[in-house]
């Protein structure tokens, strides 16, 4: 991968230096700040389910370790441009080795716990992985044989090691060998920021991944106007439980943390009552997260755990943020609620402010912070107006700079806005509200069904513990609604009932889901969005009741 340079359009570049959201400045200057401000700080805190392990690194430790790593990483072959795969849980060796890749000039490829043969056969392949590096064993899964059964197939894995596995194979032996000194074997390899230091695969809601290329400057040239935003700063801890491999936990859990010098708190395994412990014990102030997590943070409040109040702000994206689940945070918690809306390709666009009033924040996923631009257009891509559905675009300072190896997938306009593939109504103060995917549209005879407001409410009832609203077919009017919803203890549902409920609270009859099915639980990404497309093709083989 050593072609991925400077792919950059140079009127890019200097659009966006001119504007001043790209300071060219990579993960390394950050880590070079942090240093300079307070070497023994507290860099990472990282708890381990298994075993119940806390690890605790200052930031001279942080960058001694990325050295000695980067070391390796040079005399294992790998070179500048190189792809290293790191398949790993929110472990401390995620963010360290992330720094050694930007030490050695290689590009980080996350890629989730949770991918086996079918995903990593894809995904290595395509990237031309060089190294990969994974647990030997994590949530009872064995993963050197997983790699082993694969390595015939994938010609461009040279090594693969792993985290405490033993023999040739362990990232122990390879990675902790405190003999290897920088010795200039290191000089001028770090990447440039606007070279590709991240491939990372979207999600995989629709099914298609496709690895998205960021730089240095698309990955930190937001935070400045966040900080401002949030008021954040080297003092602040962020909490990370989403996970690492994810755009999220890699933005909120590595970069972000690293260019404010502050203190990233992670935890690998998720669990509302473990993670209320963690954050009672570090004091975070930040976090980012998918709606299940702060549902189970309430659960627990509620229950009389422990001590939250050192949060702050809870970001919450990925979904619309039921309005009863804000409120029950901000009256269980003390905890400010933010609607943001982002994608793998362009990281976080939107955000509700603090000083919000409360119907933007339940009724929008904010508005456009200073270094993005959102609109939303008609199907001849024209700007509509105030209230009107349409699709979403975006252009700015974090917009991913392509696809790899499939540059026909990334089209900008002659004017650089971006097709999100999200579909938006904007109000007149130019916040947004994700209405779905354009992909996640009932079209109901002649009739649009705004499933997201079906979904919205039909969270407010008591029994509902999630909900997804989907199209299946119907030979009369095309599609119909199927609700698709997972229920809380004790609680029964019916379709007659679900219509009642949303019947009762004035929802039109032509919005009412048609169908109604009970899951024990949902399909989801790694990062607990709900994969609509799995849904879609069950509803493929339903009718309405």
């Amino acid at each position: 991968m050593a072609e991925l340079g400077e792919i950059l359009p140079a009127a890019r570049i200097e659009a966006m230096r001119e504007a001043g959201w790209w300071h060219d400045r990579t993960g390394l200057d950050y880590l070079a700040d942090a240093l300079g401000r307070d070497p023994t700080g507290p860099a990472i805190v990282a708890y381990e389910a298994e075993g119940e392990r806390v690890h605790r690194l200052c930031w001279r430790e942080v960058d001694t370790l990325s050295t000695r790593f980067a070391l390796t990483l040079f005399d294992l072959g790998i070179r500048p441009g190189d792809v290293v795969s790191l398949q790993l849980p929110n472990w401390w060796q995620f963010s360290v080795l992330h720094l050694a890749c930007l030490k050695a000039g290689a590009i980080t490829n996350p890629l989730m716990p949770i991918f086996r043969e079918a995903q990593l056969r894809f995904m290595l392949g395509f990237a031309e992985t060089r190294l990969l590096i994974a647990p030997a064993r994590f949530n009872g899964f064995d993963y050197a044989p997983m790699i082993d059964g694969l390595r015939a197939e994938l010609p461009a894995l040279d090594h693969a090691c792993f985290i405490g596995a033993s023999g040739p194979a362990s990232f122990e032996a390879s990675f902790l060998d405190a003999t290897r000194n920088d010795d200039g074997r290191l000089d001028g390899l770090a990447r440039g920021p606007n070279e590709v230091t991240e491939i990372i695969y979207t999600s995989g809601t629709t099914g298609e991944p496709k690895g998205a290329m960021h730089t240095a400057n698309t990955l930190f040239g937001h935070y400045h106007t966040l900080n401002d935003i949030l008021d954040l700063g080297p003092g602040d801890t962020f909490y990370m439980a989403s996970p690492l491999a994810h755009q999220t936990g890699f933005h909120w859990g590595i970069c972000h943390p690293l260019q404010l010098g502050c203190t990233a708190v992670l935890q690998d395994k998720w669990d509302g009552g473990r993670a209320a412990t963690i954050i009672a014990a570090e004091r975070p102030t930040f976090t980012v997260a998918a709606t299940p997590f702060l549902n189970d943070l309430c659960n627990v409040a509620e229950a009389g755990g422990p001590d939250l109040s050192s949060l702050r702000y809870f970001a919450c994206g990925g979904a619309q943020v039921p309005p009863a689940l804000v409120e029950r945070a901000r009256s269980g918690i003390g905890l400010r609620v933010l609607s943001i809306w982002g994608m793998t390709e362009c990281a976080a666009a939107t955000i509700c402010r603090p000083e919000d009033p409360d119907e933007k924040i339940f009724g929008s996923d904010g508005r456009a912070i200073d270094c993005c631009e959102v609109q939303v257009v008609d199907e001849a891509r024209r700007p509509i107006g105030p209230g009107i559905e349409g699709e979403l675009q975006t252009r700015g300072s974090t917009l991913f700079i392509g696809y790899l190896k499939r540059p026909e997938l990334f089209a900008t306009d002659a004017e650089d806005w971006f097709d999100t593939g999200d579909r938006a109504r904007m109000d007149e103060d130019g916040y947004i509200r994700i209405t779905g995917r354009s992909k996640d549209i009932i079209l109901r005879g002649a009739e649009n069904i705004p499933v997201v407001e079906v979904e919205a409410m039909l969270y407010g009832h008591p029994g509902i513990d999630d909900v997804a609203v989907v199209a299946m077919p119907d030979p009369r009017l095309g599609e119909r609604g199927c609700a698709y919803v997972t229920l809380n203890a004790g609680h029964e549902m019916s379709l007659v009932d679900m219509a009642a409920y949303l019947t009762a609270r004035g929802m039109t009859r032509q919005y009412l889901p048609e169908r109604l099915e009970i899951l024990d639980a949902f399909p989801r990404t790694p990062s607990g969005k709900i994969q609509k497309f799995v849904l879609r093709e069950w509803a493929r083989e339903l009718a309405p009741e």
